[in-house]
Parts: C-alpha cells; structure tokens; sequence
C-alpha cells in the first residue's frame, strides 16, 4: 500500500516508528497491541522504505502521553526532526504520540516546517498542507478531549467509591484489612496500647514535644510499616507524633481529599501537596473502622494542635505555654492596633508589639513591663476562681497514677517483645548446624544482641520503679483538715514546684486574651477577657524614670510644698501623700527622699532634722539585716520593692522593720540561696 503524499525526498530519509503503551501494566498485560505497533514495520516497508532506513523508538513503554516532560523518546524524536533526519513518523494512532494539545500542534508545526509525514493506521498526512493540519489538529484534539473524558470516568468511579467509605486507601499503622477487605485494630496488643498510650499523654501534657519527651523518658518506640508491609519499632519523632494525631482513621473516620496538588513551575518539580482544613476535607464518612478514641476527642486533639501554633502573624492561636517569664505570652495583645503582642526578654522582660515594624517599618507600638502587668492580671484570677477543694486534687492525683500505670503497661510489653525476640534469636542459634561457622557466629552475634537489648530494658524499668514516689496517702485527720482548711491557690502560685509553664496554663483555663493599653506614661489600661465573653477591665500603675512622667506629678509637687511649708517632715509627707494614692517615679509608694529633693529644689528646709534611731528593740533594719545575712542593702531593698519580700513600711520610722528572730533569718536566707521565690514578713509591733 502506498500513498500519493510520499515521494523520492521522503524515501532518502528515515522511518520512524514511534511505540508507547501508558503503564507498565499495560506493557505486561495488552501484548497485543505492543504486537500490532511493533507490526508497523510492514507498514515502513509497504510505503517504500528499506529495513535499514527503518527505526523504532520504544523508550516510552509505560509513559503517560498526557506530557512530555519525562519521556525522553519523544524528546529525540523531536530532536531528529529537527535536524531534517526523519521523513515519515508512524504510529499506530496519534494517541500514541501525544494526548495533550500543547505538544501535538508544536509537532506540526515542526514536521510542516522539515517537511516530515505523519502516519497511522488510517493513512498518512502532511502536516505542511492545509486538509493534512486540519486532520491531524482534529484527531490531536480528540484524543486530548479523550484523555479527560476517561479521566473524568475513572474519577467519578472511585468518588463514588470514596463516598460509600470502600475505596482501599492505605492504612496508618495500627489498623489492618482483613482479606476481606474489612479494616480492625492491628492484632498486635502492643501496636494497640502505644497508640493509645499517645492519644492519652497529649490529652494530659497538651504538646506533642511532651509526649517526646515522655517516650524517650521510658525508651519507648513507636511502631512503623515499612515498604514491605513489615512492622518494625523505631525512635519517636515530633513529625511521627503530629501525624499521627492528625490522622482521623484512629478516630474510626474515613477521610478522601485531605490535600490538595498545587502545580510548580520550576522544571523537574513535583508538584506540591497543600494540606486543607477539616471543613474543606472533600468526603468524611464517620464510624467506618474500629476507633481508637471517639471522634469529640479527636476534635479537641485538632484544637490543641492549632492552639498549640505560636502563629503570631495571624493572631489566631497561642502557642504552648512555656517557662518564660512573662506569663501572658501567646495571649496579650496590643489595645493600639490590635496585633499579638510578643515577649521580649532583653534585659527587663516586655511585651511589645512590633508587628507593624516588622510589616511596614513604622516604630513599635508598646514597650509594656511584665512585672506590673502579670501581677495584676495574677490577683484578678485568684479572685475569679473559687478555692480548688481535695476532691480535685485527688482526682488530679488519681489521672497522674493512671498515666503512670499506661506507661509501665507500655514498658512491660516492650520488654515482652523484647524477651520474644531473644528467645527466637536464641531458637534459630540451636537450630544451626555448628560446623557452619560464618552462619553460626552471625546468628550467636543477633543473640547476644537481643539479650543485651532486654536486659538494658529490664534494668531502665527496675530502676524507675524503684525511684518512683508512692502515691500520697492522706490520714483521716490530715483530709479533714484539708476539708475544712481547703486549697489556697495563692500560697500553692509561690510554691517552687508549680513552674511558670503550669502557671500559665492555668491561667488560659479562664483567660482567652489580654489586652494591654498604655493610658499614660504611668499607667496601663489591662482588658480581660474571659472563656465565654465576660470582660474585665483593669489598670496598672507602672514606673516611670521622672517626676514629670507622674499623671498626678504636679498635684504631688504641690502637696509636699504646702506641707513643707506648714512644719511636716519628709517621713510624715511620704507616708501621707502614700495613703493619698501617690507614689515616686520608680516605686509604688512616696520615698522621702522624694520628698526631700522636691524641697530642696524650691529651697525649702527643716529647721529641726530627726534622725532615725539606730536600735529598735526587737527589730531589724535593712543595714542591721543585710550585715547579719552578709549581702548588700539594694539586694534587700530590690526584693522589698518588687514584692518578692513582702513587708509594709513602719508608718512611725518609715523604715523597713523585720522581726529579730531566728525564723526571719531563715527564711531570708533561703530566698537569698534560691530556695524560696516569696517571702511574707509580719511587721513586728514596735512602741510609740
């Protein structure tokens, strides 16, 4: 069979028969149509060419046409043409050569120009001639148009598939399909309590860096698929917990779309996987595989990821609660424009807000002192929550032992499996024959590796139940006590074991957000806002470097004036104008020296000048106190000002007086060595 359209320039160059089948599948199971592709070979040599001039390109069996980017056959066919070597492209349909219309018509073009036929099994085509193109157009079409619609088919099938919760989709460790294709627990009661072990530590710690670190505590793995199927034990990783806590099959769910395909344009790229939210997941179908927590627990694990983001820039989670020392961080925001604030420990804590700096360049919003703000925020929730009674304490005690008890479970199985693995290692040792040393000495080798192994674990597991604190049992007398005495949330806020990360936390059990305002130079204006929509509003005095920063400067100024001229002394004014509300620049109360320089300034003196006795029977002084204590008086008065001494100032001396006795020297000397971070002082009575 020949055709009118080949001629002598043509003949002179080559045939080239292009081969393409779209999956391996394919290529191992249609045999026949690789047959009759292969079979165009005839075809070259019924048009005129010679066996010689006759070439097959077979690169692309089991590669999609839908592009060419990875087929390299069809790259060098495209090159061959270029440099005017090929005269005839055959292929058993134009499907083979092309499913997508942004690389059919570029080979038209090209074979048009060079002057190259194109060729299936309903005949040959110029591409250079105006009926040839219109042809080849209409069938590149086609079979693009034909690409889609079996997509479109195989699609709606397996949606239709995903929708009844039967489409087969793989499986995450710890749920199994039977042969039946029926998915159940992982038979392994091993793989079932880690799993379970996970869920409920980050119910109780709140973070998946916690439950690492509880993991790693005890030495436990977490279990694995590989490639083949097999269940292996590896080291837990933050990544390999998040996904798992992400993932709604333990939740009994059936998920299909929960990520999108974003394309890239780098070449050689994947194209980049999004993952979309719960609500935009494409089909949920609930209670369709055995479950390891219900789906209402599942949703609280996905809010506590989400609020466990520090996500700044969005202002829509608060991140995990740390032990810094600012105790609002991830809930504080700025009352000026609105925007997170972040903490900022450069020398003096503060928060501050800089996300319009960080935006635009414009200055920072606030620099707000911590102290001030967390101790205010402090005293309004020990007023809004009710003293904790022994009931929760000892329901708290009863979750902390449970916990305790799910991890020894976990640790006992590990040294089971561990055991069995030993025991199989010492089996496949005996059953060896001895005088096949290379396998024995391999085999004796995993042996003793496997009994090290369980006997490292055994060891780790005897020690920590031999540290282990046993649970506190309350007396009869001591519950009554505790009864009619209750729980004082403030003196448990200074104990040294609650760490500022628990303090934090309890502080988001009632706050959603703070909002922080500077009003003045001095004062701050604190917003809180509750869990239910209930709103506080606070302010906080602050300290400022002058007297001029004051709100109430000027009235202060003139008050010590007008008693300074009536014959007051500076002690007397301070301890007045201190009852008043007022205060100096850097204290919360009026110092005399205040008072003092503000006279001085306006040339105003005492005509009679008392000094402070240097004894007070049954009392110390700051100096008196710093000398037996051996530091230095600021240290003292450091710790009196910002409240970690907590002790009033003797309104008759206007001094600072401490008990002279030995429980004062005490208790001074373990907040000075750290082991104490409050100290409450009951001022002495002194005489008139």
């Amino acid at each position: 069979m020949t055709s009118d359209l080949v001629t002598p320039r043509h003949l002179c160059r080559k045939a080239v028969i292009y081969i393409r089948q779209s999956s391996p599948h394919q290529v191992l199971s249609n045999q026949e149509s690789l047959r009759l592709q292969y079979a165009l070979r005839q075809r070259a040599r019924e048009l005129g060419w010679h066996e010689a001039d006759t070439e097959v390109i077979d690169a692309d069996l089991g590669l999609s046409g839908a592009a060419a980017d990875h087929r390299a056959g069809f790259k060098d066919l495209i090159a061959r043409v270029t440099l005017g070597e090929v005269g005839l492209i055959i292929s058993s349909e134009v499907t083979r050569l092309a499913r997508n219309c942004s690389d059919w018509y570029p080979l038209l073009d090209l074979c048009g120009y060079r002057d190259c036929l194109i060729g299936d099994r309903d005949g040959i085509y110029d591409p250079g001639s105006p009926n040839g193109r219109l042809l080849l157009g209409l069938k590149g079409t086609i079979s693009e148009v034909e690409l889609h619609t079996l997509r479109g088919r195989l699609t709606a099938g397996l949606l239709n598939k995903a929708e009844r919760g039967e489409l087969a989709l793989a499986l995450p460790v710890g749920l199994v399909r039977d042969p039946s294709g029926v998915v159940t627990k992982d038979p392994d009661q091993e793989v079932q309590a880690r799993i379970d072990l996970v869920f409920a530590t980050f119910l109780e710690r709140r973070s998946a860096a916690q439950v690492l670190r509880v993991l790693n505590a005890r030495g436990l793995g977490l279990p694995r698929r590989d490639r083949f199927g097999d269940l292996t034990w590896t080291p837990p990783t933050v990544s390999r917990i998040v996904a798992m806590l992400h993932n709604p099959a333990y939740a009994g769910a059936f998920v299909y779309g929960r990520t999108r395909t974003l394309g890239t344009s780098l070449p050689g790229r994947r194209p980049v996987q999004e993952r979309r939210r719960p609500d935009e997941w494409r089909i949920l179908v609930k209670d369709k595989s055995p479950a390891y927590i219900d789906w209402a627990t599942f949703e609280r694990v996905q809010a506590r990821l989400r609020d466990n983001r520090a996500d700044y820039d969005r202002n829509q989670t608060r991140g995990v609660p740390r032990n810094g020392a600012a105790l609002l961080h991830g809930i504080a925001f700025c009352g000026a424009c609105g925007h997170k604030m972040v903490v900022q420990y450069k020398g003096t804590p503060r928060y501050i807000c800089n996300h319009l700096r960080q935006q635009h360049g414009v200055p920072v919003c606030q620099y707000l002192p911590t102290g001030p703000i967390d101790a205010r925020v402090v005293a309004a929730f020990f007023d809004a929550v009710t003293p904790a009674e022994l009931d929760a304490w000892t329901r708290a005690q009863a979750a902390e032992q449970q916990g305790e008890e799910a991890l020894d479970r976990a640790e006992a199985q590990q040294i089971e499996r561990l055991d069995y693995q030993a025991a199989l290692a010492e089996r496949q040792f005996h059953r060896v024959d001895p005088d096949n040393r290379l396998v024995a000495a391999e085999l004796e080798r995993r042996w003793e590796a496997a009994l090290r192994e369980l006997r490292q674990a055994e060891e780790a597991f005897a020690r920590r139940t031999a540290a282990r604190a046993r649970p506190v049992a309350l007396s009869p007398e001591l519950r009554a006590a505790f009864l009619s005495l209750g729980r004082r949330l403030p003196d448990l806020w200074t104990d040294q074991r609650l760490t500022r990360a628990r303090k934090t936390a309890l502080l988001r059990c009632l706050l959603d957000k703070v909002v922080l305002h500077r009003l003045a130079p001095d004062r701050i204006a604190v917003r809180l806002v509750w869990r239910g929509g209930e709103t506080s509003a606070l302010e906080v005095a602050t300290t400022v470097g002058a007297l001029s920063d004051l709100s109430r400067g000027t009235e202060m100024e003139a008050c010590i004036l007008a008693l300074a001229r009536a014959g007051v002394d500076d002690v007397t004014v301070a301890a007045r104008l201190t009852l008043e509300g007022h205060r100096s620049p850097l204290r919360r109360h009026v110092l005399p020296s205040t008072v003092r320089a503000i006279r001085l300034r306006h040339g105003l003196l005492v005509k009679h000048h008392q000094s402070h006795p240097r004894r007070i029977a049954g009392c110390l002084t700051v100096p008196q106190l710093a000398d037996r204590l051996a530091v230095k008086r600021h240290w003292l008065y450091d710790r009196i000002h910002n409240g970690t001494i907590a002790l009033a100032q003797d309104e008759r001396t206007g001094l600072y007086l401490f008990p002279d006795t030995a429980d004062t020297l005490a208790g001074l000397a373990h907040l000075r060595d750290g082991q104490l971070d409050r100290l409450q002082v009951t001022p002495p009575p002194v005489g008139s």
